[in-house]
């Protein structure tokens, strides 16, 4: 018997999420280069409890209960009061997130002095993949607002630090 040879394939966070949004049903997704560096970016990512509510305006706060490593657990609290419990991935460039009705992520790489920077959401419902259109036609994207509010959080916070 002769030992098979499988092609392998080194994806950097930013292609892995894309990925996973293109098989996940009715997943939004958004990429965009950023005229920021990567630590830049990824420090507003990386701020789960500071950061992500400003990110995604449906969620009032979270808050880290756990962390393992780069294993967390995150209790987020939506705006009109409903709860949520996350398990979460978080390293640099890559934050993967799910609850029992949510998944999310974020991705970022560095590309010279700019990054790439991507932004994934779904519910984990039967029928979610017939809100994506949807989401569409009442405008931007939510992906697309993500990324607009993640350039403006890192351009604020770098001239903070100037």
């Amino acid at each position: 018997m002769t030992d098979t040879i499988w092609p392998e394939a080194d994806l950097d966070p930013v292609r892995r999420l894309r990925v996973m949004a293109a098989v996940i049903p009715g997943a939004v997704y958004a990429e965009d280069v950023l005229p920021l560096s990567f630590d830049e970016v990824w420090a507003v990512a990386a701020d789960l409890e500071n950061e992500f509510p400003r990110l995604l305006t449906d969620v009032r706060t979270m808050r880290i209960t756990r962390a393992d490593g780069e294993r967390l657990e995150a209790l987020a609290r939506g705006r009109f009061g409903q709860r949520a419990r996350f398990d979460v991935v978080l390293r640099p460039g890559w934050c993967w997130m799910q609850s029992r009705f949510l998944l999310g992520g974020m991705a970022a790489a560095a590309e010279a002095d700019r990054t790439r920077f991507a932004f994934m959401g779904t519910l984990r419902v039967p029928g979610a993949r017939l809100l994506h259109p949807l989401s569409h036609a009442l405008g931007a994207s939510p992906g697309s607002r993500v990324i607009h509010r993640m350039a403006r959080r890192a351009s604020a916070r770098a001239q903070e630090r100037q």
